[in-house]
């Protein structure tokens, strides 16, 4: 599992013209699942996003409640290192992907926190305004 972490001052995700998911003061998590990816992992992937201490004094989403929007990403997976087109065989096919992004989310909202989502299978406008910048990737 890989998730690419960035703290915002607020982001958004619209499917159709419809906002899904919204935050302010909080992380954006991109989110990518692997084919060897278990519960395990997507628990360890939230426990990890939770408790990441990357806010203002080295706080975390823990520490202060700040809100979390996770996005699956499944380009996370990407692999161009032939070429100019990527593989994405590294990647988790959706009905994999799912579940185990859909249980890091039920596992953030466990440990207490507040989570938005994207939509999985759909086209997402993703818009955020990022702060610091701070961007962490996070590598299971």
């Amino acid at each position: 599992m890989r998730a690419v972490v960035q703290t915002v001052e607020r982001a958004r995700v619209t499917v159709d013209d419809e906002v899904v998911g919204a935050i302010e003061n909080g992380l954006l998590v991109l989110l990518g699942v692997t084919h060897t990816d278990t519960a395990e992992t997507a628990a360890t992937m939230a426990r990890k996003v939770h408790e990441l201490r990357i806010l203002d004094d080295e706080r975390s989403a823990a520490d202060v409640g700040a809100p979390i929007l996770v996005v699956s990403q499944f380009t996370l997976y990407g692999d161009a290192r032939k070429g100019r087109r990527p593989s994405w065989t590294a990647a988790a096919p959706a009905e994999v992907a799912e579940p185990l992004v859909n249980a890091v989310v039920q596992a953030l909202r466990d440990r207490g926190a507040k989570v938005e989502t994207g939509r999985f299978r759909t086209h997402m406008l993703v818009e955020s305004t990022n702060t610091g910048p701070k961007t962490i990737l996070l590598d299971l």
